[in-house]
């Protein structure tokens, strides 16, 4: 079982952490399954544009290469480019060979947290529900992954923040151009969007998102 204290004591990394990564940037990229030269292009798309944060989900040998790839391009520009879909240690292990900033999960494992952390990577685990959201913020994280958010709908975030104002959200799951100021307005802190960044109509909305 997981120490909350020890959690705690790395949450405290955590907050400052993603304070600095989603500061003044209200998207994030992530990258799912798009391959190395893909991956690289919708990365320089992404920080062209203003955005911060790129994350690339890691489920095949291709995308573990991609990451690493998109890595280095990013240190070139003094990015910082994350790692997603990361279930266990294994998947710690992985991310950090790959020189990822930080670590994104789909669901909430403190273990996975404190492994993260430990690894020097910030870890941004992902709820769902009002008892993940309190798990997660008794443990001291202060910054957690909303999936899936088109599912769970703006009033979920809305309803959130009564409880648990000191939280602050990364919306993911469904998310494009066309709803993201619906959810930044509902109380979330930063979008996540994939496809739209290919798509030269959604990048001109998406652009509209920094001007709001």
């Amino acid at each position: 079982m997981t120490d909350h204290s020890t959690a705690a004591g790395s949450a405290r990394g955590e907050r400052g952490a993603f304070d600095e990564i989603f500061a003044g940037a209200p998207l994030m990229a992530i990258l799912r399954g798009m391959g190395v030269e893909r991956s690289l292009a919708l990365a320089r798309t992404a920080w062209d544009l203003g955005i911060e944060a790129v994350e690339v989900p890691l489920q095949s040998a291709t995308d573990v290469e991609a990451l690493a790839a998109v890595v280095a391009a990013g240190r070139e520009r003094g990015k910082k480019v994350g790692a997603g879909t990361i279930l266990d240690r294994a998947g710690v292990r992985t991310a950090a060979d790959a020189g990822a900033a930080f670590t994104v999960s789909p669901g909430l494992d403190l273990e996975v947290v404190e492994a993260s952390e430990a690894a020097g990577m910030p870890s941004l685990p992902g709820v769902a529900t009002a008892s993940e959201v309190q798990r997660a913020s008794v443990a001291g994280l202060r910054w957690l992954k909303a999936f899936p958010a088109s599912a769970l709908g703006t009033e979920w975030f809305t309803a959130m923040r009564g409880p648990f104002p000191d939280v602050h959200f990364v919306a993911t799951g469904g998310l494009s151009a066309a709803n993201a100021s619906r959810f930044l307005d509902a109380g979330v802190r930063v979008v996540a969007v994939g496809s739209a960044l290919g798509d030269p109509e959604e990048l001109a909305r998406l652009a509209e998102v920094f001007d709001r």
